[in-house]
């Protein structure tokens, strides 16, 4: 499989969680949605500062992310491995997290038929400590087919003046991931001049470049 899917998507979310405005990381980065940063590519300071958005956009920005951005490099990794849904959902869980997987030796391993060694040697990325949990379920999910998805998410608002979340409410997104999905668009292209009639309406495709 070398296309994202509904599950491997609600899978990231259900390891970040969902925060609708931006908020600062535990070292102080401005950070929005299912763990965006400026870093992605995708302005989120002050874009997004004390601005809370439609579960719809934020999830439309963060899964036009994961497959422009994250996914290219994840199936370059497998090289001419054709992954399976799970083991394409871990390694992108791993790079989303990571940013890592063109240097991770436990996916080198893999690729070469060490799978006990690439097993082994994902946990090498369990620092700090708290990444324990996730790796293991990453593990669990690339070798074993262990999804842990359930189809909600937990959503966050935002404390202040800290700017850090706040407690987090659980709520079920499948439906709205699936639809996404279901109306995803065409890769942009610039019309001829000549082409263009009447505005439509805009999606939230369109919203990402606003």
């Amino acid at each position: 499989m070398r296309e994202l899917t509904p599950r491997i998507a609600l899978e990231l979310i259900a390891h970040e969680g969902i925060v609708t405005e931006a908020y600062k990381d535990s070292v102080g980065v401005w950070t929005w949605s299912v763990g965006i940063t400026d870093a992605s590519g995708h302005k989120v300071f002050p874009r997004y500062k004390d601005k809370p958005q439609p579960l719809e956009h934020c999830i439309g920005v963060y899964l036009w992310l994961l497959r422009e951005k994250y996914l290219p490099p994840v199936l370059a990794a497998f090289g001419r491995h054709d992954p399976s849904e799970a083991e394409l959902g871990a390694a992108l869980s791993f790079h989303w997290n990571t940013g890592a997987i063109a240097r991770a030796s436990w996916i080198g391993r893999f690729v070469k038929g060490d799978v006990e060694g690439a097993r082994k040697s994902m946990l090498d990325w369990a620092r700090p400590r708290e990444l324990l949990a996730r790796r293991r379920k990453e593990q669990a999910l690339f070798f074993d087919g262990q999804w842990s998805e359930d189809g909600t998410a937990l959503v966050y608002g935002v404390a202040k003046p800290s700017y850090k979340p706040a407690r987090g409410r659980r709520v079920p997104v499948r439906g709205l991931v699936e639809g996404l999905f279901e109306s995803k668009p065409a890769p942009l292209s610039a019309p001829a001049r000549g082409d263009i009639t009447q505005p439509e309406e805009k999606t939230w495709f369109d919203r990402l470049f606003e």
